[in-house]
């Protein structure tokens, strides 16, 4: 019995490494409803860079540079379940704290990109350094025009899986009365 163990955690782990080796072969490699890998690829790096550029911006306060990243009706998700913006109200909430240059830090140590067949829309989703240490990034971007535009972000902060249980009581009365607040609408 303990040698099927093994023997069926040994496949599984194959299992898991080949389709996540598919995986990224997906995002860039073949064609996608005829967009040809080459650009998929280039499209890949101007997304990468364009989210680079997007974390700097918000490092270096630059308020409207950061903001420029996203499309006119983009949504934005934060670590809070009542951070449900769309652009104009994540603009309102976060312009003191450009104001005040207090904004955040934020560096992808891990980051996966994937498209659509038609190769103008695609999503990610990236590990991040953070003040709130590793927080997991991830959205939906579309070409528009020349550019990739952000048209949806959304934050979380991680939690290791041994410290859920703590966390859950941390939270547990505050939220519950979120839950009860929004079962009642």
């Amino acid at each position: 019995m303990k040698y099927l163990n093994w023997i069926l955690a040994g496949m599984m782990a194959l299992t898991l490494f080949a389709c996540s080796q598919h995986a990224k072969d997906q995002q860039v490699n073949g064609k996608a409803g005829g967009v040809d890998s080459a650009v998929l690829i280039q499209d890949q790096a101007r997304i990468e860079a364009m989210l680079d550029s997007f974390n700097v911006a918000a490092t270096r306060a630059e308020y409207e540079r950061y903001f420029n990243f996203y499309a006119p009706d983009a949504i934005f998700m934060g670590t809070d379940a009542t951070e449900y913006w769309n652009k104009e109200q994540f603009m309102v909430w976060a312009k003191p704290y450009f104001d005040k240059k207090q904004t955040w830090n934020f560096v992808s140590l891990d980051r996966h990109v994937f498209f659509d067949s038609t190769g103008k829309t695609a999503w990610f989703d990236e590990l991040l350094d953070t003040q709130m240490k590793i927080c997991r990034g991830s959205g939906v971007v579309v070409k528009m025009g020349d550019e990739w535009k952000l048209k949806q972000y959304v934050l979380s902060v991680t939690i290791p899986n041994s410290k859920v249980d703590r966390i859950v009581k941390i939270k547990a009365a505050e939220e519950d009365s979120l839950i009860r607040a929004m079962e009642r609408n």
